[in-house]
């Protein structure tokens, strides 16, 4: 490898906007973000089932599919 052309690599500290700090690999010393895995819906299970129902739903209403007994 070549001497002096590669960035400096920090262990960066992760400040997300909930609270949430985690440390990961980076060239950069620290990072902020507005999401983690922490706070986001698909990870913690809170995300809307029901407005995936609704859209499921008029998707079949459209296209007159019709619902397995």
């Amino acid at each position: 490898m070549k001497q002096d052309i590669h960035p400096e690599y920090y262990q960066a500290t992760v400040t997300c906007n909930c609270g949430n700090t985690f440390t990961v690999g980076s060239t950069k010393e620290e990072i902020h973000v507005e999401i983690c895995s922490k706070c986001h819906q698909f990870y913690t299970g809170t995300q809307k089932a029901n407005a995936v129902r609704g859209r499921i739903e008029k998707f079949n209403r459209k296209y007159g599919v019709k619902a397995e007994a």
